[in-house]
């Protein structure tokens, strides 16, 4: 027998959807555990990188991979919603007024939690989305770099 579904209840932060196709698509979007972040995770992995933290919440901005002890923080953000530099995306076409809100909070958000960590002496990687899909391997030895870096230095 097939699993109903509840009705979706909005939170009323967003406005009312004009096609609820289009919103049950973006609800399903997973903040945590993304494809691209398990794929480069696994990246890492296999190329002998250990010793990191997923969402590590002892760091400012929980990074989506932490080094604590080389004070290390990489974000792997998405260029829909983290506003891609070289992607450049267009909006939405419905609500907006609401998106450009919305996006230019994210980028915002992802600005402090940058500020946040490099107060805190963290050195700090934004990976794309974009250029995982390009190079996951480039991106895989930038970190290993950082890493190498790290380690002569202490």
């Amino acid at each position: 027998m097939a699993k109903k579904s509840k009705p979706y209840s909005r939170d009323k932060r967003s406005p009312k959807p004009l096609n609820e196709t289009v919103s049950k698509y973006m609800r399903s979007n997973k903040s945590k555990n993304t494809k691209p972040e398990v794929l480069f995770r696994k990246a890492l992995w296999q190329a002998g990188i250990r010793g990191y933290r997923v969402h590590w919440k002892k760091a400012p901005g929980k990074p989506d991979i932490a080094f604590p002890s080389k004070k290390i923080a990489i974000f792997l953000n998405g260029c829909f919603w983290h506003r891609c530099p070289s992607c450049n995306l267009s909006l939405p076409k419905n609500n907006q007024d609401f998106w450009k809100k919305k996006f230019a909070r994210n980028v915002e958000r992802d600005r402090e939690k940058v500020e946040a960590l490099k107060s805190e002496n963290w050195q700090v990687l934004v990976i794309w989305e974009c250029e995982l899909k390009q190079d996951i391997a480039m991106q895989v030895n930038r970190v290993k770099q950082v890493l190498t870096e790290s380690y002569k230095k202490n």
